[in-house]
């Protein structure tokens, strides 16, 4: 009996020699910070993973895209209405409601662009212009920003935004008369190269005839699919230079330099827009003139703005005043598209408010065109 004893306690005592024997071969686990530390193991993630992984970022690239609205609300005697707050807007694309991402009130301030046509074929004087010019930004909210481009062959930035009001008036003042008139040009640097990369609340003041003669770049239909794209409001000064034009052409003065490039294109936007940057005797015809007016009249109703006529430098002033009047009076509304966009397929978009009698001013349509290269032209 003290036999069989003596084994067991012999193999218990065997048995816990060898357990402790097992533990001490075994390496201590590292310390944080100590060179024999073993990283932590990495899972690999399953083909199902990287499915979600991907449907993830379709979803990401899809609701990055925000669609900014300028939408201005008046009562039926066409006074604007404010006080209204985000509770108070639906926004539908296509028929489908969205829902409103994006809010700020009529004091939110404004980035505006104002571009100058300086060709020779202007009815007014260049006083005349620069004395209108600044009065209209005396007339803007000290918090407003302003950048100052003028054209005739070439396209001058003379300021970029700011709010330093001589730096304005300077860049105003230094615009000089020259030959030629790259509106086309104009616009597309305004909208592609500055105010696209510009958040907040964006306008382009826009004062030219409309009769373009030395763009070789870009052309009308790409400034219309633009203003469909931007989130920019933009207002039109048209002034009419038919007559001045026939009269220095038969003076053999330069109104215009240069031949019109041909560009044929197929215009897929709902315009009764006739085509332009077809091939034109210098910007001198009826029908260039007529194509003009229609080409300023729908730059501006495709952003919800308007086009105002000038032909003395008293309603010039004035529509400069109702231009900074309305700027005042914008609300932004923005939203993230609840399905898919088709590229170079116009939506159609109706903004609403929740009370009744009022009337609301906004875009009624946006495009997402496919673009090949930057949107940003050098």
């Amino acid at each position: 009996m003290q036999k069989t004893i003596a084994i067991l306690l012999f193999l218990i005592v065997s048995a816990l020699a060898g357990q402790a024997a097992a533990q001490g071969s075994r390496p201590a686990p590292a310390s944080d910070g100590k060179k024999n530390q073993r990283p932590a193991p990495t899972a690999t993630p399953t083909p199902q993973a990287a499915v979600n992984t991907d449907t993830d970022d379709d979803v990401i690239r899809v609701n990055t895209t925000l669609v900014s609205l300028p939408v201005r609300v008046m009562d039926k005697k066409g006074l604007f209405v404010g006080g209204l707050s985000k509770e108070n807007f639906k926004v539908f694309e296509d028929g489908v409601e969205q829902e409103v991402a994006l809010f700020s009130n009529e004091n939110e301030p404004f980035t505006v662009a104002l571009v100058l046509d300086m060709s020779y074929s202007t009815t007014f004087k260049l006083a005349e212009i620069q004395s209108a010019a600044i009065a209209f930004i005396d007339q803007l909210r000290p918090q407003d920003k302003v950048m100052v481009v003028s054209f005739a062959a070439d396209v001058n930035v003379l300021c970029e935004p700011t709010n330093v009001r001589k730096d304005i008036a300077g860049a105003i003042r230094s615009t000089r008369i020259s030959t030629g008139t790259s509106l086309y040009e104009a616009v597309d640097t305004v909208i592609n190269r500055y105010l696209r990369n510009i958040e907040g609340r964006k306008a382009v003041i826009l004062f030219s005839d409309g009769v373009d003669t030395t763009s070789r770049r870009t052309f009308a239909y790409d400034n219309l699919s633009d203003a469909l794209e931007s989130d920019s409001l933009i207002y039109t000064i048209r002034y009419d230079t038919f007559q001045d034009v026939q009269a220095m052409s038969r003076a053999g003065l330069p109104p215009v330099a240069g031949p019109r490039i041909t560009r044929p294109v197929s215009n897929p936007l709902p315009t009764e827009s006739p085509s332009l940057g077809q091939t034109g005797i210098q910007g001198t015809t009826p029908e260039e003139y007529e194509a003009a007016e229609k080409y300023l009249r729908d730059l501006s109703q495709r952003t919800g703005a308007r086009t105002y006529n000038a032909s003395t430098v008293g309603n010039l002033s004035e529509a400069y005043s109702k231009i900074a009047s309305e700027l005042r009076e914008f609300y932004s509304v923005g939203y993230y598209p609840s399905s898919e966009r088709v590229p170079d397929k116009q939506v159609s978009i109706k903004v609403r408010v929740d009370r009744e009698g009022l009337v609301v001013r906004s875009r009624e349509g946006i495009l997402r065109r496919k673009r090949d290269g930057p949107q940003i032209k050098e």
